[in-house]
């Protein structure tokens, strides 16, 4: 029995009522097709199986990393580890950014067909159905570091072990006989953050020690750790020691420590989450946890390059977080 014939951009155009240059402009990207055409086109394209194979699809030179944004710790780790498997696999980087939103717009996409990269990788980011499908039309496989929320099933994705992250920060200050942990929780509508926050109240459900009845998301600046820091140190039952959602909540502790004239790890003992290098310049060094940040990218890349070769059967993958102990937390005062 002959094998079914590959859909040809001739039949597709046909089948659309269009001419074979708009199929293209689709394809690659191009303006000058109107939406509902666009649509109707990429529906086409997806329904009939097609993608991009031989030496159309290996025009790009370059795996293409999606930000948020080029300022924080975390992205420069993440860089690093794109950076360096795009360059053992003789391949350029280039770099994309959508700010704090966790979404992918049309904008984004369309230039992402016009470049053709080999590979994506993506930072948190959430990809609709409409964009998925986009992408594997046109051969170009996609990868998730540190998904924002819960992604489906087939969008290939690269974590850490965030709920481990957080049992075991806290079961360190258990550890050190504190029996008044606070926590603060990072943004609510990140999987990380709820994930962490869930292995802090498992670890004193352990214990049997009484955990708050809510934590309350917050940002993950500097600003928003010194601000609940200082809700907390403030309060009537204050805490001895504190859990972050990550490094930089954790230096904004100690700034609402300092102003109120309270000892790292004296008084209060803070433990962020990360390991980003300034952990380790704070005075006292953080005791933190550490999120693999560059060996994310670093597997996520490579995950995204063996998907470009065909597909795989596991394309979910979490890394293992380590507790670094320093300065910042120890003993509390009896």
């Amino acid at each position: 029995m002959p094998a079914p014939s590959r859909p040809t951009l001739e039949a597709i155009a046909r089948e659309a009522s269009v001419s074979l240059s708009t199929v293209s402009k689709v394809l690659n990207g191009r303006p000058g097709v109107s939406t509902a055409t666009r649509r109707r086109v990429e529906d086409l394209l997806h329904d009939s199986g097609y993608a991009r194979r031989g030496v159309d699809a290996e025009r790009g030179d370059s795996v293409e990393l999606v930000l948020e944004n080029l300022a924080s710790e975390w992205s420069v780790e993440v860089i690093r580890g794109v950076e360096r498997v795009a360059r053992e696999s003789r391949l350029a980087m280039t770099l994309s950014t959508i700010g704090d939103y966790h979404a992918v717009g049309d904008e984004l996409i369309t230039g992402v067909l016009r470049r053709k990269p080999v590979a994506i990788v993506l930072q948190f980011s959430n990809l609709t159905a409409d964009h998925r499908r986009q992408l594997r039309t046109r051969n170009i496989p996609f990868v998730v570091v540190d998904p924002a929320g819960d992604p489906p099933t087939d969008v290939p994705a690269v974590g850490a072990t965030n709920w481990a992250g957080g049992l075991t920060a806290t079961r360190h200050l258990l550890g050190l006989g504190h029996r008044r942990i606070a926590a603060i929780g990072g943004p609510s509508d990140l999987m990380c953050s709820r994930a962490r926050v869930a292995g802090y109240q498992a670890a004193l459900q352990e214990a049997g020690v009484p955990a708050p009845t809510h934590v309350d998301g917050h940002g993950f600046s500097r600003e928003d750790g010194e601000r609940e820091g200082r809700r907390l140190l403030t309060s009537q039952d204050r805490p001895t020691a504190i859990v972050c959602a990550n490094d930089m909540q954790a230096l904004g502790v100690y700034d609402a420590a300092f102003a109120l004239g309270l000892d790292v790890p004296g008084d209060v003992s803070v433990v962020g989450f990360d390991d980003a290098p300034s952990a380790s310049w704070a005075r006292p060094p953080l005791t933190t946890i550490r999120q693999p940040l560059q060996e994310m990218a670093e597997e996520a890349t490579r995950l995204a390059l063996r998907l470009r070769v065909g597909p795989i059967e596991s394309t979910r993958m979490e890394l293992a977080t380590t507790l670094v102990e320093r300065g910042s937390t120890a003993p509390p005062r009896r």
